[in-house]
């Protein structure tokens, strides 16, 4: 029985339906839900001598994700279910998998959309294929067409 689900959770459809398709899950086993916001490291402006730093540019990127975290959170909270919420910063797995490991997860809930193009899969890489193979936990992923 999982007691601890994250959710790692991005505002996408893909994301929004593992949040839907978790309620279920969380009945069933009575689990405390967390929810995380991945926020990627990036530079505000990029020149010939590497990037600068922005702090207009974070600060304005941390909106943005504790926006859909927040989403997330009402999301949640419309279908009956209480969660605690965090926007980290970095590296979508290591955030992901530190924070599981954090908090004792037994369960890490992400959602997955299929791209269509070879090239598409290649530049954006899996993240739910990179978690399977270093989460701590067993990984649930939510597969949207």
């Amino acid at each position: 029985m999982y007691k601890r689900i994250l959710l790692a959770y991005n505002g996408s459809h893909a994301g929004q339906k593992a949040l839907l398709d978790c309620h279920d899950l969380v009945q069933w086993s009575q689990a405390e839900l967390f929810l995380i916001a991945v926020m990627p490291l990036s530079m505000g402006l990029v020149g010939l001598e590497g990037g600068i730093y922005s702090k207009e540019f974070e600060d304005s990127e941390k909106k943005k994700y504790q926006a859909v975290l927040d989403d997330g959170l009402a999301r949640l909270a419309q279908s009956g279910h209480t969660a605690r919420g965090e926007v980290l910063v970095g590296d979508s797995v290591d955030e992901i998998t530190g924070y599981a490991t954090r908090i004792d997860a037994d369960l890490i809930v992400v959602g997955h959309r299929h791209l269509d193009s070879w090239a598409a899969r290649w530049w954006r890489g899996s993240i739910s294929g990179a978690l399977i193979e270093h989460a701590p936990c067993s990984v649930l992923v939510v597969i949207t067409p």
